[in-house]
């Protein structure tokens, strides 16, 4: 070999999320080449091959196969041995471990059981006699550890470039539609049972019983996504895929990757009751409204959240509960925040619209992050049988920033002063505006003579900074001023809620603002010092509107809930339901589930039964005024 001679170092990398019924699983796989120095040329790692170039343009096929039924736990008082829940499953349940573990005492009658975590196996020990064997005893009587969801080394030996197999021998691996066919050596390679694998499961394999276990794979996709069935649950399930070069066809790697055991699907969240109000008689049409901070997959990182599994956090697990958790109270009005911008046009809009609901959606002004649509924002839908849209509008801080300082201000954007400001003020977030109006239209009434038909609704995102609660304020007051505009120019008998997040305690200003209609001079929001920047707020005697707001939890209640966001790191009140006092009127809200609910199932959200950090909120509203007496 030539010294001289550049050389690559090719790897395929391949992992699956933890399975669970009903949930979308996507290979996350990609193929990449490294440069070699002199020293690496004469070594090659698992997974991995050494070629002259670096791997050309190439595309990926992919086999999906279902395993044979296991027993999950040696240990016969777990109830991970009837149970595949989710909730049973996680880190939470195990007790902080992802590993299972197996006995390798040749002279245990527990030889080479498997236990789902360290509690089941010190249970499962004290069961254990000693038995006579033949086979030489092991050097350790410690447990072997495996990682959850680790695949099996027999079958990824068998990848392209690894140590154990040769790129001959792989030279006919069949990419769905196309006429090649797979051909694995191996002691475990997979069958393909008849029919068109790409159109379901290929047939049987595998006893329910695990005291007669088949030992058969059996394909059952060709799809790269892959949607497991209640057949999967409790059994494991093995991807193989393949890449390909683009231009010739030819077969560049391959690699096999075994999931852990399949979850059932998340049991439905329970039920929350509704509080009521002492409600006066009279008045109009009647809806239910939610607001939601559903925690866009671009935040839900290991890193923000380590005491959740990283299966849990995944878009395709927490979607399909969130969904479910949305669409199971009943609403009429949703206000979302923290939509991630790809995740509401191929998740979310349309679950919504099979749900009878109609929807809009406004972006953050910043761009996306690295991908196209990894961007978050706020969405607004209503049920398409009470309300129909008379207008919809956005609000975008960054551009009433840019007025304040050019038109208000009179200052340059460009000047040291105007672009201090921008940088300080323009910080992305939006709000949404909408004017719906009743499907099914109040008539007039001896006590309603003049019936409102009509009600708007906006919906917000605030920053989130804790260190900038000026830029907050300032926030709050500017869409104050623009509602204010808005409502007036429609006359000042239409109803208004504003919805969201507002990362805003009760103790902040931009609560006292909303509920109170002014600033206390002394309130610390208000004079943050220059270390903070520079001043963004007009004097605290202008900072006030003139909308009549009341709190919906705060008036139903009594007072606001103990939290609406409940992490290791904080736990707090950041979301709110407001509403015009002299038109609307709050009939009911569902009480925030207390501590000892929110853990049941992890430490703190998101956990496998609340699949964001925030928990919803939920009213009855009624439309009063109009002539009611």
């Amino acid at each position: 070999m030539n010294s001289k001679e550049s050389m690559y170092s090719w790897h395929l990398s391949l992992r699956v999320d933890r399975p669970v019924e009903g949930c979308t699983i996507r290979p996350h796989s990609y193929m990449y080449g490294k440069k070699l120095d002199e020293r690496d040329k004469s070594s090659s790692s698992h997974h991995s091959k050494i070629c002259h170039e670096p791997p050309p343009n190439h595309e990926f096929s992919y086999r999906w196969f279902r395993g044979p039924t296991v027993e999950p736990c040696a240990y016969e008082g777990c109830p991970r041995r009837t149970s595949f829940s989710p909730h049973d499953w996680s880190k939470h349940a195990l007790g902080g471990s992802g590993c299972s573990l197996q006995c390798v005492s040749t002279q245990s009658s527990l030889y080479k059981s498997t236990f789902c975590n360290a509690s089941c196996f010190v249970k499962g020990w004290k069961t254990q006699y000693t038995i006579q064997s033949d086979v030489p005893q092991a050097r350790s009587s410690t447990p072997n550890r495996r990682r959850a969801g680790s695949y099996a080394d027999d079958d990824d030996a068998r990848s392209v470039g690894s140590t154990n197999s040769a790129r001959s021998g792989m030279s006919s691996y069949n990419p769905p539609g196309t006429p090649r066919e797979i051909s694995v050596d191996g002691p475990n390679t997979p069958r393909n049972i008849g029919g068109d694998p790409s159109q379901g499961y290929g047939g049987g394999g595998g006893s329910n019983e695990y005291g007669a276990q088949s030992h058969e794979w059996v394909e059952i996709s060709r799809a790269e996504l892959y949607i497991p069935h209640a057949d999967d649950v409790g059994r494991k399930l093995k991807l193989e895929a393949a890449a390909y070069s683009v231009e010739s066809g030819e077969l560049l790697m391959h690699r096999v990757v075994k999931t852990d055991l399949v979850l059932s699907r998340t049991p439905d969240p329970e039920k929350r009751n509704l509080v009521t109000a002492k409600s006066a008689a009279g008045g109009g049409a009647r809806f239910r409204i939610v607001t939601y901070n559903i925690l866009a997959e671009i935040y839900a990182t290991q890193q923000q959240y380590p005491y959740a599994d990283l299966w849990s956090l995944s878009w395709d697990f927490r979607f399909q509960n969130i969904i479910r958790e949305i669409v199971d109270v009943g609403p009429d009005i949703v206000c979302l925040q923290e939509v991630q911008a790809d995740h509401y046009e191929s998740h979310l809009y349309n679950a919504m619209h099979e749900a009878g609901f109609e929807g809009v959606y406004k972006q953050k002004t910043r761009q996306s992050m690295g991908m196209t649509g990894k961007v978050d924002g706020c969405a607004l839908f209503w049920r398409r049988t009470k309300f129909h849209l008379i207008e919809s509008y956005s609000i975008e801080f960054n551009e009433l920033a840019q007025r304040q300082v050019t038109t208000v201000m009179g200052l340059n954007p460009r000047s040291e002063e105007g672009a201090s400001i921008l940088n300080k003020l323009s910080k992305d977030n939006v709000a949404q505006l909408v004017v719906l109006e009743l499907a099914q239209q109040s008539m007039a009434s001896r006590t309603n003579r003049d019936p409102i038909n009509q009600v708007c609704i906006a919906n917000t995102h605030l920053y989130s900074n804790k260190d900038c609660p000026d830029v907050k304020l300032w926030q709050t007051l500017h869409l104050l001023q623009e509602l204010e505009t808005f409502v007036m120019a429609r006359g000042t008998n239409l109803p208004l809620m504003i919805c969201g997040d507002f990362n805003s305690t009760p103790e902040s200003a931009v609560y006292d603002l909303l509920s109170r209609q002014a600033v206390h001079p002394g309130h610390p929001d208000v004079n943050t010092g220059e270390e903070n920047g520079p001043n963004v707020l007009p004097d605290v005697m202008s900072i006030t509107h003139s909308h009549m707001l009341g709190s919906v939890y705060s008036s139903v209640l009594g007072e606001e809930p103990k939290f609406t966001n409940y992490t290791q790191q904080f736990k707090g009140v950041l979301d709110y339901m407001w509403y015009s006092t002299q038109n609307l009127r709050s009939l009911s809200a569902a009480p925030i589930p207390d501590e000892s609910v929110l853990t049941r199932h992890g430490d703190a959200l998101p956990s496998t039964q609340y699949s964001s950090d925030h928990i919803m909120q939920i009213s009855d509203m009624q439309i009063v005024g109009g002539g009611a007496r």
